[in-house]
């Protein structure tokens, strides 16, 4: 029982002046933008996909109020169809296959019917052109003199409850437009990114005698086993200068948090406690956040990873798990309702460590496993509502949620 119980929690595991108070930008105070598509390659379908996959990206960048209707007209026109006269902004573009049969795509900007920024963008397969419509979105997020929207170009790897033990490693783009099984067959769960290049990555294999941390680099095509333990073993967390690794262990049965050195591949452990700690979190080199029951029910705290002391974090609710840090901020995952009889409802809140502040940011179903972008503008996180699982993204700044469903599977854990 005390093992599956450390499994479930470690499952579950501002950006203005202060973060925890909302931030919202009127809908009438955006400028509006429109679309106007120039292309004669590719079909009517796909041209319309990525129609479509440009409007998506631009709300997601909340800059503007977006008009969803198509609209075609030659690229080298002088003025923007007579439907868009009225806009502040248009994106005009063209998709076109060279004679390489590489995937390009031509843009321009205009302002008030002048253009204002044009890019050129090429790539070798059709199939990632979702990707391209994400850099357009981010370009157009730089030109405005955004923060950057850097996230909205990684990739994220996801492992996929296909069938009751079975799953699948999968990488994509943050849509889940994009969807490559790197890892199938067998139980393969917790993966997490490597290093910022994200050309390896971590999981935890629950196929042999003992759970094993194997990590993969996509490279060279290899796969090797780092460490097995009895009980559990995920990687929770891994630096920003991808030399160090959290782990949650329990070799003796009792679930403790190490620190994992990659270069010499000896570890030493972090948490002593007799419960259950799990879950750790770097804020920086010296400190962390992590869950542990030490108060009979799951709860967030910090310590620093040369120390023994341990400082409680919050002091509201009874059901606290599954946290992710940034700089002074957590986000973590929090039971809202408690129904022996029906589903619960687990949101997600953002607190700082200078305020006393709290700010609910989900409002219905099950919400878990959040994750920081790397400069900390969103929150990446798992939805399970109705039936359905999904992949949502937090605009922080402005107070927008925003969902991509899984067409099939389950959700089981993530990193972007």
């Amino acid at each position: 029982m005390k093992i599956l119980l450390t499994w479930l929690l470690a499952t579950v595991f501002l950006f203005a002046n202060d973060a925890t108070i909302e931030v919202i930008k009127k809908v009438e105070t955006l400028p509006s933008i429109a679309i106007e598509e120039s292309s004669s390659s590719y079909d009517d379908t796909f041209r319309l996909t990525f129609f479509k996959s440009l409007v998506a990206d631009l709300n997601v960048i909340s800059l503007f109020n977006v008009d969803r209707h198509y609209r075609k007209t030659d690229y080298e026109a002088d003025d923007v169809v007579v439907e868009n006269k009225d806009m502040k902004y248009v994106l005009r573009y063209k998709i076109f296959e060279d004679d390489n049969g590489y995937f390009n795509v031509k843009m321009k900007l205009l302002k008030d019917a002048i253009q204002v920024l044009n890019k050129n963008y090429k790539i070798k397969k059709k199939n990632i052109y979702m990707f391209i419509s994400h850099t357009i979105a981010y370009d157009i997020n730089e030109f405005m003199g955004e923060p950057s929207v850097e996230w909205m170009k990684r990739k994220v790897i996801f492992s996929r409850i296909v069938a009751p033990k079975k799953s699948e490693l999968v990488i994509s783009d943050y849509t889940l437009t994009y969807q490559h099984v790197v890892v199938s067959g067998g139980f393969n769960v917790f993966p997490k990114w490597a290093n910022t290049a994200q050309n390896m990555f971590y999981y935890t294999s629950l196929d042999g005698a003992k759970p094993s941390l194997k990590k993969v680099d996509m490279r060279l095509g290899t796969s090797v086993t780092l460490l097995s333990s009895d009980g559990m073993i995920i990687c929770s967390d891994v630096s920003n200068d991808s030399t160090k690794l959290l782990l949650s262990m329990a070799p003796n049965g009792q679930a403790d948090i190490y620190l994992y050195d990659v270069q010499s591949k000896k570890y030493s452990k972090v948490t002593k406690y007799s419960g259950i700690d799990v879950n750790g979190q770097f804020v920086d080199n010296k400190n962390i956040v992590f869950i542990s029951n030490r108060l009979g029910y799951p709860n967030v705290f910090s310590k620093n990873i040369a120390s023994n002391d341990v400082e409680q974090m919050l002091y509201y609710g009874k059901s606290n798990a599954a946290c992710s840090a940034h700089n002074e901020y957590i986000v973590y995952k929090a039971r809202e309702s408690s129904n022996a009889f029906s589903g619960n409802t687990f949101n997600l809140h953002l607190i700082s460590t200078k305020t006393d502040f709290i700010r609910r940011l989900t409002a219905t179903g099950v919400n878990e496993f959040p994750r920081f972008s790397k400069d900390g503008d969103a929150i990446i996180f798992i939805k399970n509502y109705k039936a359905q699982s999904s992949i949502g993204i937090i605009r922080l700044n402005y107070n927008k949620n925003y969902l991509f469903p899984l067409k099939h599977g389950t959700v089981q854990a993530m990193d972007w």
